[in-house]
């Protein structure tokens, strides 16, 4: 059977297709043992010295109820007491917006002045 006329671009798909699943496992196995030579360095202990912490964290015990928050910039959550005092702003975005940054709420004591 005679064979259909090809456009070269479809030769040269074919031949790329086919040069590309020749090559790509020996890519795929040479990425691989760069990236765990890398991993390897960035893991070994210089001289037996671990490195120190990025910053020690104050850890709240479990169970200890928390009576301070202020609204900074590493404040997560905002807790239900002061979801409760602000009469139900639930984000820190809600609440800066309203008290200002940095603003300081505890248990048991007036609201901060909001900011105009």
């Amino acid at each position: 059977m005679p064979r259909k006329a090809q456009s070269i671009e479809d030769l040269l798909k074919s031949a790329v297709a086919a040069a590309m699943q020749r090559v790509a496992p020996a890519i795929q196995r040479q990425v691989a043992e760069l990236a765990a030579v890398e991993l390897e360095k960035s893991l070994a202990v210089k001289d037996g010295v671990k490195r120190p912490a990025l910053r020690p964290r104050r850890a709240r015990a479990r169970g200890e109820e928390m009576t301070k928050w202020v609204a900074d910039r590493r404040a997560r959550r905002v807790p239900k007491f002061v979801i409760e005092m602000t009469g139900g702003l639930d984000t820190k975005k809600k609440i800066v917006a309203k008290f200002g940054a940095n603003s300081v709420f505890e248990k048991g004591k007036p609201l901060p002045k909001p900011e105009k």
